[in-house]
């Protein structure tokens, strides 16, 4: 019987190939394993082999031709045999959601068919999107509620690592300046001056937004922006229209409905950044990456920290190897680390305040001055006219389509808002994905390079898939990893505390994920991040020359130790 020779998938990520050569006429006789054909994409090259004896009876696919993967290239069968005509392409009924704006050209702006967005919300999402649209000609108006540069300017991103700078700058002077030699007496923290050294960072990046968005001629309204329809928002008595709108209205703090959630000492991440004064004891409900972040900054100014979380283990996002090297670091610092606990109520007792739980199934109760509620954050999407405006919500998230298109064809939704992945990073791409497609009818946005990273003492990163997740969906894969306390510069920096872990595809070495915990981690997942977007293998990695001393070189080493051994460390035991 006839079988096909299909496109392989070369990659997880790769959705058509190239028939470059074939190496059999039809009519040659092939047997089982010998090369029929070479295929290509952009990145690697594969021979496809035949999957049993017989003769090439015809070839569907000539070289230079493109097709999806499991397309059919040729058919291999016995002598005289007839081949069956290819089935009838299906076809496609177009989703629910349009990709395409009616009544808007997808050709790029011109002086005299200028087009016009309106953008909800001037936090990394929409200033950025604001000013890409304007580079790309359009005529942009940009409403904001608040401050420009959102909450991660003023009270989120920024802020919080300036404040992790300064008690990062005291724990390492207060912990290695007698190992390197540095006399030091007197040491505190002024907490007003820290707060200035905050305040002064924000004004500064702040006032630069306010500037660039002048200097690209985008129009900025102030006020809360309400959905009238398709083309029109209403911003107080200001009524504004434009061919497109893009929302990128951002989250908030969710608090938990409990008992005492009201309580004046009980705040949110923007009142931490806020406090006048380092509080003594801190009791954090939610071990994700605020509540962490926030627990290692206080913790290296003295304060005492418990974290408490409901489910099994800390950061669930993260690779759970690395989230064990982060909770037994964090525990040696003082850290009380309280898993599986959910809060039931919270109470005040003089000048503290005690958190009620369940903790693994027991009655328990911990004090603190200040009790910090980070259990996460919801999309800003009530009271705007959204569902008014026909717009389609999922527990409050705005649905939309691959270009970040709601199901009312002209109205995005981009960052927090949709729900997606809630990092401003990931709204500035997909603001750019959205007017791209506004402008040109293409876009270009890959979830699977966004990074994750995490300011701790030493910091985390991570970009593409985690082992889990692998092992979950039955994907072949190989994994690599480098203790960085065999890397001479991460052993200066940080004691040699922390790993790398690349993790690739079993059959051909594609990089699928990268892991690190370590310094400088935070700036080293860029170049991992660009070796998963452009589908690089582990031999691409491991043939990269690595500027040496760095922390970055031991990218190179988890690399080789994917198929092999790293260079810095002993051989495993066979």
């Amino acid at each position: 019987m006839a079988t096909n020779l299909t496109m392989p998938q070369l990659g997880l990520t790769m959705t058509e190939g190239t028939v470059s050569q074939w190496l059999k006429k039809v009519g040659d006789p092939v047997t089982k394993g010998e090369g029929v054909v070479e295929v290509e994409t952009d990145k690697i090259s594969n021979v496809v082999e035949a999957h049993e004896d017989g003769v090439l009876l015809q070839i569907m696919m000539q070289e230079g031709e493109s097709g999806p993967v499991k397309s059919v290239m040729g058919v291999i069968g016995q002598p005289g045999e007839q081949v069956a005509p290819a089935p009838a392409e299906e076809t496609v009924v177009a989703p629910t959601i349009s990709s395409v704006v009616p009544g808007v050209s997808a050709q790029t702006a011109t002086a005299s068919g200028q087009k016009s967005i309106l953008i909800v919300g001037a936090g990394p999402g929409g200033y950025v999107t604001a000013i890409k649209a304007a580079q790309m000609g359009a005529k942009v108006s940009l409403i904001e509620a608040d401050k420009v540069g959102g909450t991660c300017l003023n009270v989120g991103c920024i802020p919080t690592k300036a404040l992790i700078h300064v008690s990062s700058t005291f724990s390492a002077i207060k912990e290695q300046s007698a190992k390197l030699g540095i006399t030091v007496s007197g040491m505190d923290v002024d907490w007003a001056k820290a707060q200035q050294y905050k305040g002064s960072i924000v004004k500064t990046l702040v006032g630069g937004v306010e500037g660039l968005l002048k200097a690209n001629g985008v129009a900025v309204y102030r006020g809360r922006g309400i959905v009238k329809d398709a083309h029109t928002i209403q911003v107080g008595s200001k009524t504004l229209t434009a061919d497109c709108i893009i929302l990128a209205v951002g989250s908030e703090p969710v608090r938990i409905p409990i008992p005492g959630a009201d309580l004046p000492g009980v705040i949110d991440s923007t009142g931490t950044l806020a406090l006048t004064e380092i509080p003594k004891s801190f009791v954090i409900i939610g071990g994700g990456v605020i509540g962490i972040e926030f627990a290692s900054l206080f913790a290296s100014l003295g304060t005492k920290c418990t974290i408490v979380e409901a489910l099994p283990r800390i950061l669930p996002p993260i690779d759970a190897e690395i989230t064990r090297m982060v909770r037994a670091d964090l525990e040696a610092r003082g850290i009380a680390i309280l898993t599986d606990a959910r809060v039931e109520s919270i109470e005040q007792a003089g000048a503290s305040y005690t958190v009620h739980m369940n903790y693994q199934g027991q009655a328990q109760t911990v004090e603190g001055e200040k009790v910090l509620m980070c259990v996460g954050r919801r999309a800003m999407t009530q009271g705007i006219g959204l569902e008014e405006a026909g717009i389609v919500l999922n527990r409050g998230k705005v649905v939309t389509d691959d270009h970040f298109q709601t199901n009312v064809p002209g109205i995005y939704a981009i960052g927090d808002c949709n729900g997606k992945l809630m990092l401003a990073h990931a709204a500035s791409a997909q603001g750019i994905a959205a007017v791209n497609h506004i402008m040109t009818g293409r876009d270009s946005y890959h979830a699977e390079t966004v990074p994750s990273c995490i300011y701790l003492e030493p910091e985390v990163a991570s970009v593409g898939r985690k082992e889990e997740e692998l092992q979950e969906q039955g994907i072949a894969y190989r994994c690599g990893t480098f203790s960085l306390s065999g890397n001479g510069k991460a052993l200066i920096e940080a004691g040699g505390k922390g790993m790398i872990k690349i993790l690739a595809d079993a059959k051909y070495g594609q990089i699928l994920g990268v892991h690190i915990y370590g310094p400088r981690a935070t700036d080293l997942i860029a170049a991992a991040a660009i070796a998963i977007r452009l589908e690089a293998t582990v031999d691409e990695f491991t043939s990269t020359v690595w500027a040496h001393p760095t922390v970055g070189e031991a990218l190179g080493e988890a690399a080789e130790a994917v198929f092999g051994n790293s260079i810095h460390w002993p051989p495993k035991k066979k």
